[in-house]
């Protein structure tokens, strides 16, 4: 793209109409002639190409003039191009999947398969961050490590099912191994996503001295409780075999869910239905976006001696022709 490395010097342009306004001025003052007895003596064609050069020598004169100005702007041909430098985030999805996950209130699906499908859906959106998934009921267990492989990571997610762990919500556990996986992350931004819809009332460690941890090691705890408030079916077989539903209450510890991402520098959401789930990893994903970095190169071509060699090479065949073959008297 074409550039002008001092622009400012374009301004001397506004010169070329007041030097025109005062040649107008100086021929208004009146000419000076010299009186001939005849003018076939001079031997002067009034419409001839030499008479031409003479009358407009000194227009031809300016365009040098304009030629220098531009020179002195010093144009440029830029040929540039952008080097995006992008800096990926750690993110661990710690995900319940103890029995109640099977509560039936994000119908037609129950609450796991709706985060599964919602959690896939996040996961398609992130391109240069690692992201690792912790599993957890009565226990925790890594599912998969950070990792750039989202189709391993998407098949190990999908693969994670009800009864896998013995039952019951080890909150303090879930993220204490969460936070063991990703504490020696060399990235910038450590993110977990602490996703549960029940009352810690398994292991030996506190969800409040796990968040303590992470934010000794600086990992972000974002938590999301899930499921309707009050009551919600609950898939059961009676004593034929046959499934049924009953309706359980719906037990979130919201307080200590919200204390842990206070302490994080988190946020706490409540999840009621499919969509508010999907709005919560929604907003997760703007929040916590990928850095980049653009740096820019140029490819710089000079363009002045287009302008000065042409300046310089009219004005001298001016002056030379003004002293010879189109000089005047006076």
């Amino acid at each position: 793209m074409p550039h002008f490395e001092f622009p400012l010097a374009l301004l001397l342009l506004l010169v070329i109409p007041l030097l025109i306004k005062w040649k107008h001025f100086g021929d208004k003052r009146g000419k000076r002639y010299i009186n001939y007895s005849s003018g076939k003596l001079l031997n002067i064609s009034e419409n001839g190409l030499r008479t031409f050069f003479i009358k407009n020598l000194f227009y031809i004169k300016l365009i040098p003039l304009v030629l220098f100005i531009i020179a002195l702007a010093r144009p440029q041909l830029l040929d540039y191009y952008d080097v995006e430098n992008k800096r990926g985030i750690d993110i661990l999805l710690t995900m319940d999947i103890s029995g109640s996950m099977a509560s039936l209130d994000f119908k037609p699906k129950n609450r796991l398969e709706v985060a599964k499908e919602v959690i896939n859906g996040f996961i398609s959106k992130r391109k240069t961050d690692r992201i690792g998934l912790v599993a957890f009921a009565g226990a925790a267990v890594t599912k998969c490590p950070l990792t750039l492989d989202y189709d391993m990571l998407e098949y190990f997610l999908n693969m994670t099912s009800l009864g896998e762990l013995e039952d019951g919500t080890a909150l303090g556990m879930a993220l204490a191994t969460s936070v063991n996986r990703i504490k020696h992350s060399k990235s910038r931004t450590k993110i977990i996503i602490l996703l549960t819809d029940g009352v810690n009332n398994r292991g030996e460690i506190d969800p409040r001295d796990a968040a303590q941890i992470a934010l000794n090691f600086g990992i972000k705890v974002y938590t999301i409780g899930v499921g309707k408030r009050g009551k919600a079916p609950f898939p059961v077989k009676d004593g034929f075999g046959r499934e049924t539903q009953i309706m359980v209450d719906v037990e979130i510890d919201e307080k200590v869910l919200r204390e842990i991402a206070n302490a994080t520098g988190g946020l706490y959401f409540r999840a009621t239905d499919k969509d508010s789930l999907d709005n919560i990893f929604t907003e997760i994903n703007k929040w916590e976006k990928t850095e980049i970095s653009t740096k820019r190169f140029y490819n710089i071509k000079e363009l002045y001696s287009f302008f000065l060699l042409p300046g310089l090479l009219i004005f001298l065949v001016a002056e030379f022709s003004k002293r010879s073959i189109l000089r005047t008297i006076p």
